[in-house]
């Protein structure tokens, strides 16, 4: 009799852990799905906030630029170091790698030198012999 009880509270046991575990497996396999979506979803919110941060840094730089570029004073200093312009009546001079300077109003005769009613091919090939 003893036997029989022991095997009857054995499947009792079994039976309660499978039905157990069996409802744990199924809890998890509904829940995961929605947790796996929302740690995707945290971490697209986390990339644009900091796409939204950078953007922002990338606005308020391009604003502070525009700003500069009103201004007339700091219009004619980009114009003198990035394009070469030169005032009237000044003089301009290119420091060379080798630390010799050039006189940039000696390529302008140059340039005025060459005939008008030639080729350009022509002029281009009088100007690169002159030059070099």
């Amino acid at each position: 009799m003893a036997r029989r009880q022991l095997n009857f509270q054995r499947r009792r046991t079994s039976g309660r852990a499978i039905s157990l575990w069996s409802l744990f497996l199924i809890l998890t396999l509904a829940v995961a799905p929605p947790i796996k979506h929302y740690f995707t979803q945290r971490a697209q919110i986390s990339a644009l906030n900091s796409q939204l941060n950078s953007n922002r840094a990338a606005l308020d730089k391009a604003t502070q630029e525009l700003l500069l570029w009103q201004d007339p004073e700091y219009i004619k200093t980009q114009a003198r170091e990035r394009l070469h312009f030169v005032l009237p009546g000044e003089r301009q001079y290119i420091v060379t790698e080798n630390g010799t300077s050039t006189d940039t109003n000696q390529s302008t005769k140059i340039a005025t030198s060459l005939a008008d009613g030639q080729p350009w091919y022509s002029r281009l090939i009088a100007s690169i012999s002159e030059t070099g």
